[in-house]
């Protein structure tokens, strides 16, 4: 019995059996991964948009972002170097909703902090 033409040329197309066993195997720890919220590259949302630094208010609560080559606007101050936060939810912004610098820049607790 002969295969027709359109036939054979369907089947030689897909790839050897351990490539499709291969590739399915991929794809489903690729969909495991995304599903359950497991992956080696987390997304984390930068505070400021690229050229920018974050500053925070003095005495009060609040924050800001500059351009790179400004200085921080009357009444705010950039953060400490070893207390900078960069990511939206990272150690030293959760420290910074309930802390502040004062005129002197030493670290306080926020005025209206609860």
């Amino acid at each position: 019995m002969s295969t027709p033409l359109g036939i054979r040329r369907a089947l030689t197309a897909l790839p050897p059996r351990g490539l499709r066993t291969a590739g399915v195997a991929l794809a489903g720890a690729a969909a495991v991964a995304a599903l359950t919220g497991c992956s080696a590259l987390e997304y984390q949302e930068d505070l400021c948009m690229a050229g920018h630094y974050p500053v925070l208010a003095v005495n009060d609560s609040g924050s800001d972002c500059v351009p790179d080559d400004e200085q921080p606007p009357t009444g705010y101050a950039r953060y400490p170097q070893d207390k900078m936060h960069r990511h939206v939810g990272d150690k030293w912004d959760v420290f910074w909703y309930t802390h502040t610098l004062d005129e002197n820049g030493a670290v306080i607790t926020t005025p209206d902090a609860s």
